[in-house]
């Protein structure tokens, strides 16, 4: 029976969800569009089926599909990222990271992370999140005339509170990261070194950023983001580390895997794989640098001058607008963001002194340069008169214009 004569209730807010996202620009760093393939994987009969486990050692009968499909999906994480073991099971990038923290490190142990208000996570060592509660948080930042990673204060901190594990990735960095310093950092202290590579790992699959693998003990990631697939997390590591990370998914902090969502990573892996990828990812790049320019161009003002990736931070600390308020202007004339802190920010979170900006929703959708160049201007023009509603509707207008240009393929 269908969902609408089930729950319509339901079925009215997904459809209302399916027209936001195709009538609004998307530029949520952390959000894309998946293939059609992979919601089909996602949407399958595999999720009907438990699977506790692991391919040929499952606990539960009838596994056999779901031994093929979960062992597909490692072989081809392993070969997008060139990586000698894969864990495809969390359920998040949050549970990935949980899970590389619960096996190797003890409660209390002292973990040394990017500084959330300068572009870090949550999950590494924030003292709302677990990792806070459970380990002993120090926190590196960026410098305050440049805005790029400070190694020198990571050196001195690592040397200072010898952490048992240093965590490089970010989730509004803009820039490229340099993950040999932070091994060597890692190595001079005897210190584990995880990469969460969650917000750049299609750009890492695909070249447009430097591999952690080679550097790193574990690197962790979500499939969303740049990597377009599912919802869903996964862990890299060596093969010495395999039998700890294996224990700690399961039966450690998860039970039965989604297989639906494994399937689903299957193909988002697959697709990684193709050579168009790579011509999608390069774009992305692009994409954001003339965003950036844009802007600049504009007179407004981003963290660190501009940026490596798929990232543009927008800082408004010299303006007399927040980045809650930012937020809602833009999102009232069709370009859907988040507020977001800048480093040394003098606002809480709730509201913030900046917006973060993506390019990889646009993209999937097909634009380029010339399309990137207009978006700039009309982010600028509501940043300059965020309660004009007259501007407000003129942009809207334009944007519908561009989105009905780029259709997405459902």
């Amino acid at each position: 029976m269908s969902l609408n004569r089930v729950d319509s209730q339901i079925a009215k807010a997904i459809k209302s969800e399916t027209e936001r996202q195709r009538d609004n620009l998307i530029m949520i760093a952390s959000e894309n569009y998946t293939s059609q393939a992979v919601m089909e994987a996602q949407a399958s009969v595999l999720t009907n089926k438990y699977a506790e486990g692991y391919p040929g050692a499952r606990y539960y009968g009838g596994c056999e599909n779901a031994d093929i499909v979960e062992n597909i999906a490692i072989e081809r994480a392993k070969k997008v990222f060139k990586a000698e073991f894969a864990n495809v099971q969390p359920h998040s990038g949050s549970q990935a990271n949980m899970a590389v923290y619960f096996s190797f490190l003890k409660p209390g142990e002292t973990i040394l992370g990017m500084d959330l208000a300068h572009g870090g996570h949550l999950s590494h060592g924030s003292n709302v999140s677990f990792s806070g509660t459970f380990y002993r948080a120090i926190f590196y930042g960026v410098d305050p005339e440049n805005h790029r990673i400070d190694f020198d204060q990571i050196k001195s901190l690592a040397r200072s509170f010898r952490p048992k594990l240093i965590i490089a990735g970010a989730s509004s960095y803009p820039r490229i990261i340099d993950f040999r310093p932070f091994r060597q950092i890692a190595d001079d202290i005897g210190a584990y070194f995880m990469v969460d590579m969650a917000h750049i790992a299609g750009l890492i699959a695909t070249g447009q950023h430097p591999s952690p693998i080679p550097f790193a003990d574990f690197v962790t990631s979500t499939t969303h983001k740049t990597l377009r697939g599912p919802r869903g997390g996964f862990i890299l590591a060596k093969k010495e580390y395999a039998k700890e990370i294996d224990a700690q998914i399961f039966p450690g902090i998860q039970g039965g895997p989604l297989m639906h969502v494994i399937a689903a990573k299957a193909v988002a892996f697959q697709e990684a794989i193709a050579p168009e990828f790579g011509d999608y990812q390069r774009q992305v790049v692009v994409n954001a640098k003339v965003l950036a320019e844009g802007l600049l161009a504009q007179g407004l003002e981003l963290v660190s001058g501009g940026t490596d990736n798929h990232i543009v931070l927008l800082d408004l600390t010299k303006t007399d607008l927040n980045g809650l308020d930012a937020e809602n202007a833009l999102g009232q004339a069709g370009i859907v963001v988040n507020r977001n802190n800048v480093p040394f920010d003098k606002r809480g979170p709730k509201i913030t002194s900046g917006i973060r900006l993506g390019t990889p929703a646009i993209t999937t959708r097909g634009m380029k340069e010339k399309e990137v160049k207009n978006i700039a201007e009309w982010i600028a023009r509501v940043l300059e008169r965020p309660y004009d509603n007259k501007v407000s509707r003129d942009v809207s207008s334009m944007i519908h214009s561009l989105c009905l240009q780029f259709p997405l393929n459902y």
